[in-house]
């Protein structure tokens, strides 16, 4: 069998990069008003329930099949029980988190949002030991949007300077 290329997975009116099923069907997506005010809607509760500490609010705003992954670190999390654990865990790792919003884009296929993300490293996470230190860092959070059950599948982070 002989390698796949790129330009053998591209469509017309398509650009040639758009190689999953994923990216192709995202780039379909036509932007409805009513829908856009609808995802920014849902992004805003569930960054106030995250602010305030609201695991249950911010739960509400997930597909019950979420999936939260930190793609470098290879760490992942499915379903409300997964993402349960890991805010548990983030919360307790980091007691003071705080996400200041830098960027934010919100289409149809979800919100992507860039943050400086500061905390005190109180407690070890995903095998990182504790340093009790403030730290500061940035991070870019995919949230990938579920048109028919109008909410959002998960979070997909990527974590710099860390």
């Amino acid at each position: 069998m002989g390698h796949l290329r790129a330009k053998d997975l591209t469509q017309p009116g398509l650009p040639p990069a758009a190689v999953s099923d994923d990216a192709r069907r995202q780039l379909r997506q036509h932007i409805d008003p009513a829908q856009y005010d609808e995802i920014r809607e849902l992004w805003k509760r569930h960054s106030i329930a995250e602010e305030n500490r609201d695991l249950a609010g911010l739960i509400a705003t997930l597909t019950d099949d979420c999936v939260y992954e930190i793609p470098a670190w290879k760490h992942r999390w499915e379903g409300h029980a997964g993402a349960t654990e890991f805010y548990n865990g983030l919360l307790t790792a980091f007691p003071d988190i705080h996400f200041a919003l830098t960027e934010i884009v919100i289409g149809p296929q979800g919100v992507c949002e860039e943050a400086l993300v500061t905390a005190t490293h109180a407690r070890d996470w995903l095998g990182i030991a504790a340093t009790g230190q403030r730290l500061e860092f940035t991070v870019v959070i995919f949230f990938p949007w579920d048109t028919e059950r109008a909410l959002f599948q998960g979070e997909r982070v990527h974590v710099s300077g860390l």
